[in-house]
């Protein structure tokens, strides 16, 4: 197949674009910038897309957006994250739909978050449960709803909701851990979505070739998360375990709003989302990292 990826440059889109390109695909590399810059092809805050970049291909591959990390979220930071997700989504569905029907690619995936369900305690969250409310929820379910209207254009279209990629979280925490300073945060008893990057490449891997994984088979929907529910108080212990530390330092709720402010804390490091990959289950997906332990161990490992 000849891929079309936004995004590649990130963690998961370098890895996957390894991957791909072992596996035999070709791989189109929609990079970000200018259109004075001759090795861009797109800015989806300002609206471009160089003329021509998705002809002859089989599938796109939306990874593309602005990290909900690096501090607090201020209004700029926030419509960013909204625009690159957002505004992305649109700009390649209107590319697909300005395009000869019968040159058309056949598959568009967009990646999206678990971010879609909200705080949700201890309920267990398949495909099929309702999106929840907040500002993460509301970029996600337009973020879908964006991508979705390339099914009227003929295009099979899935979202990968995903959930933490331990990979990309260890370095933000191991300090504190190696320290003996570790702890849960906040009650420790939200559920925590998590996921191995080598399981999170596969996942998109599969949807992008599997064409069973439809959008009437999966209601066009994918849950990236592992399967074993955890809590942040459970990870905590795993990962202080792995390190030989103690995880005996929790830092309230309180100190996190403070230090993140309270939106940012409230819908990312207290969140309580209890995800289940009922679709991959279902379709019979073997994940390389099912428990916490494995997982941790190959993320520091890497």
């Amino acid at each position: 197949m000849k891929i079309a990826i936004t995004g590649s440059s990130g963690m998961i889109g370098s890895a996957l674009c390894l991957r791909l390109g072992a596996a035999g695909h070709e791989i189109v590399r929609i990079r970000n910038g200018d259109p004075s810059d001759a090795g861009a092809q797109w800015n989806p805050e300002a609206g471009w897309l160089r003329e021509g970049v998705l002809d002859g291909v089989d599938a796109v591959l939306h990874l593309g957006g602005t990290s909900i990390d690096g501090g607090r979220w201020g209004a700029g930071h926030k419509e960013s994250i909204r625009k690159s997700r957002i505004e992305g989504a649109r700009l390649l569905v209107e590319a697909i739909r300005a395009m000869p029907e019968a040159e058309r690619p056949k598959t568009f995936v967009t990646s999206s978050a678990v971010g879609f369900y909200g705080e949700r305690g201890d309920e267990r969250l398949t495909e099929a449960s309702a999106r929840g409310s907040g500002f993460l929820a509301d970029v996600c379910a337009a973020w879908e709803a964006e991508a979705l209207k390339a099914e009227s254009l003929g295009l099979r279209v899935v979202a990968v909701r995903s959930g933490v990629v331990l990979r990309s979280l260890l370095p933000v925490v191991l300090t504190p851990f190696k320290l003996g300073l570790g702890g849960p945060l906040g009650s420790g008893k939200q559920y925590f979505a998590w996921v191995a990057l080598d399981d999170v490449v596969r996942i998109y891997e599969r949807v992008l070739v599997d064409d069973a994984l439809s959008g009437v088979v999966l209601s066009g929907v994918v849950n990236g998360v592992a399967p074993q529910e955890q809590t942040n108080s459970e990870f905590t212990k795993a990962l202080g375990a792995a390190l030989h530390r103690p995880t005996v330092m929790p830092l309230p709720g309180f100190a996190l709003k403070l230090i993140m402010g309270g939106e940012k804390a409230s819908e990312t490091a207290l969140i309580s989302q209890r995800v289940v990959p009922q679709a991959l289950l279902d379709a019979g997906f073997e994940f390389t990292h099912p428990k916490i332990d494995s997982a941790i161990e190959a993320a520091l490992a890497s």
